[in-house]
């Protein structure tokens, strides 16, 4: 038997990077595809093929999947892996922006899912793994249209995955929750540039965006639960990589809304203090130095 072929989505850096290494190193033929070539060039030195895509654009995506099949013959594993999160509050983000989101996040994944269901199903096997978010199952404020996408996605995931059992193909929703990758910071970047500076929701944008979040997770943690979906023979529906996403996720399913909301205002108005307290001229002190021993 030939080696398995996975299909790899947004793979120039991050999670996307990390499964290609992970699934070449495990013996697979790996396809990876991004919008710029350059960032790869290091996934083609490993014999990984690299090749330009766009997931928003139908004809770069049915080149992509092409080239797999005519040099290989078949697609064992699709992982839609591409997206981005533009953060923002609903009235402040532009039509064409949220726009956009869906375009990456929902419908060039969802095209790339009906490329390659044939040779699936004429295989009466394959693996199609959507990554998400723990988001696609929450919600913040200032994350309405990327939550909303990742639901839409998870949606689309849980009626495909109905859809095409009886043809042997798995469909697996992947969730990570917070990632050590520049993600964060470029999402809070994006959101201070675009939000008016006389914007009513300025003031959460700058609470949100100073928000000091350490996450232990890695992109190759990522991938490693990446290739352990695509590698079992009977896939969970949803995978997260930590017990805290896993209690996070079910917290919010079960907690009643109102409750959610508490919690979320209650954590935004902690950050608010925090902000106005590192805003805060130093107050002037009598000495430079002070005794420990004396309180007030």
């Amino acid at each position: 038997m030939t080696n398995p072929v996975a299909l790899i989505t947004g793979a120039s850096s991050g999670m996307g990077k990390a499964a290609a290494i992970q699934f070449n190193n495990a013996g697979y033929i790996v396809y990876a595809g991004a919008r710029h070539l350059e960032p790869m060039t290091e996934l083609e030195a490993q014999g990984i093929h690299i090749m330009k895509l766009d997931v928003t654009d139908n004809a770069s995506n049915k080149a992509f999947v092409d080239a797999a099949l005519e040099n290989e013959g078949r697609i064992d594993v699709l992982i839609n892996n591409a997206g981005y999160g533009s953060m923002g509050a609903i009235e402040d983000v532009a039509p064409a922006e949220a726009k956009r989101q869906f375009d990456v996040n929902v419908f060039g994944a969802m095209n790339l899912v009906q490329l390659v269901l044939p040779t699936m199903r004429a295989q009466h096997s394959g693996k199609i793994l959507n990554n998400s978010s723990i988001g696609g199952q929450m919600y913040s404020p200032l994350g309405g249209w990327y939550y909303a996408s990742k639901h839409a996605l998870e949606a689309l995931s849980d009626s495909l995955r109905l859809e095409v059992q009886d043809f042997g193909i798995d469909v697996i929703i992947i969730e990570p929750g917070g990632t050590a990758t520049n993600w964060q910071k470029i999402a809070a970047d994006h959101m201070l540039e675009a939000t008016p500076k006389d914007s009513p929701y300025r003031h959460l944008v700058e609470t949100y965006a100073s928000m000091n979040m350490n996450f232990n997770a890695t992109a190759d943690d990522i991938a490693h639960l990446m290739f352990k979906a695509a590698t079992t023979i009977h896939p969970k529906t949803r995978y997260q990589l930590s017990w805290g996403d896993r209690a996070l996720v079910i917290a919010v399913r079960k907690f009643s809304y109102k409750s959610v909301d508490r919690v979320t205002r209650l954590v935004m108005r902690l950050a608010e203090r925090n902000l106005s307290r590192n805003q805060a001229p130093d107050a002037p002190t009598e000495s430079s130095t002070t005794d420990d021993s004396q309180t007030i």
